[in-house]
């Protein structure tokens, strides 16, 4: 059986070649600086992708976040509600913008924000007097958060909603995409992404003057004269015309990609025995951009063992996996802020793996990985499940 590096998760680009011909186009027009035609249609082609008015090509999702939370006026002792299981990428634009965040648990029926818990949240601020600028929402591993529920609060209350749809793309929420339901959605093509311009987001939204002022803060707020006036604090966010190249040629695959991160889970799903997945509701249709399992306390040892040792173990054998994000409020940076909720979370983390969900790979490597999980790190285990080739 082969040895080859099996990866979490790593850069895909088209066997067709729609990357290289638009990054071809760049350099023959010599529009490799930032700005060009391949960033303007990059806004256009994914804007009607995911059904919205207008979107900003910008050079990372975290930017993104940050873009929307400014757009929302959040500023210097506001308080932003953020689901506690993500990427801190999610909640440092809060700190950038001198805000609190506090932090809402997770449900076991999505693995995002618990509506039950935002709910509390709102209760118990509402009695501090305090009043949240926005919610952010998660839409982790690429399993849509419950929106009506959480969409339902938020107008209750009158606060809008920014989803982090950066593991999200191609996924949809009873019919609809991901990212298009809040008053902002936000993107990431990092390397790891479903797909990737290298690095890279995109702010979308229905405001199309809210996306406007985007752009222009995003471009060193640069005023519209013949010299350079600045009357406004301006960020350097814009996406280069060479990457967004790459992002058109990648938005030709999303699809196969979709298709082949949503194989993979149902490989795992059929023969991995004994263990509980990420939970896939029927609003839901995911893009499946990694597959998650939760290992039981009694596997490999027991103890609460089991996910250690088993990572420790698929990394012996030159395969990549890792833990289920970290709540934020576990972390050390973060401990001091305010989080509602149980301990559904934290339960995630503790007991979460994310299995190799790479789109290269192919029943062999399948194969290697569930052999390996199979037997507890037992590698002499035979295993040929009688599959179709991808």
């Amino acid at each position: 059986m082969k040895n080859d590096r099996i990866y979490l998760s790593s850069p895909h680009m088209s066997d067709e070649g729609y990357e290289m011909q638009f990054i071809k186009e760049a350099f023959e027009t010599n529009w490799i600086a930032p700005l060009g035609k391949n960033v303007d249609e990059f806004e256009k082609e994914f804007a009607d992708f995911i059904g919205v008015r207008s979107a900003v090509a910008l050079n990372t999702g975290t930017s993104a976040i940050h873009m929307a939370l400014k757009c929302l006026d959040v500023g210097h002792g506001d308080i932003v509600f953020c689901q506690s299981l993500t990427f801190a990428a999610t909640c440092n634009p809060i700190i950038y913008q001198n805000a609190v965040p506090v932090f809402i648990d997770s449900d076991f029926e999505t693995w995002n924000m618990c509506p039950k818990a935002l709910e509390e949240a709102f209760v118990k601020y509402k009695k501090l007097g305090k009043h949240p600028k926005a919610v952010i929402v998660v839409h982790l591993y690429g399993l849509s958060a419950d929106l009506d529920k959480l969409l339902e609060i938020c107008e209750k209350y009158r606060v809008p909603l920014i989803e982090d749809a950066a593991e999200s793309l191609g996924t949809k929420y009873k019919g609809k995409q991901t990212g298009s339901f809040g008053k902002f959605g936000i993107f990431s093509f990092n390397g790891n992404k479903i797909i990737t311009t290298s690095g890279g987001g995109m702010l979308v939204s229905k405001d199309e003057k809210a996306i406007e002022k985007v752009r222009f803060w995003a471009t060193q707020s640069r005023e519209k004269e013949r010299h350079y006036e600045h009357k406004e604090l301006g960020f350097n966010y814009r996406m280069s015309n060479v990457l967004a190249g790459i992002g058109r040629g990648q938005m030709k695959v999303l699809n196969q990609r979709i298709q082949k991160k949503k194989y993979i889970f149902d490989f795992y799903k059929k023969y991995l025995k004994g263990f509980d997945f990420m939970p896939i509701n029927e609003w839901n249709e995911p893009n499946f951009w990694l597959s998650c399992i939760l290992i039981p306390s009694t596997f490999m040892g027991g103890a609460g063992g089991g996910m250690s040792s088993l990572i420790k173990t698929l990394e012996k054998e030159n395969i990549e996996s890792r833990h289920i994000w970290k709540p934020m409020h576990l972390q050390p940076f973060f401990a001091k802020y305010d989080f509602v909720g149980s301990d559904v979370s934290d339960r995630l983390f503790y007991s979460g793996i994310c299995l190799p969900s790479d789109t290269k790979m192919d029943d062999d490597d399948l194969q290697r990985i569930v052999c390996l999980i199979s037997k507890g790190g037992e590698n002499e285990y035979s295993f040929n499940p009688q599959v179709a080739k991808v």
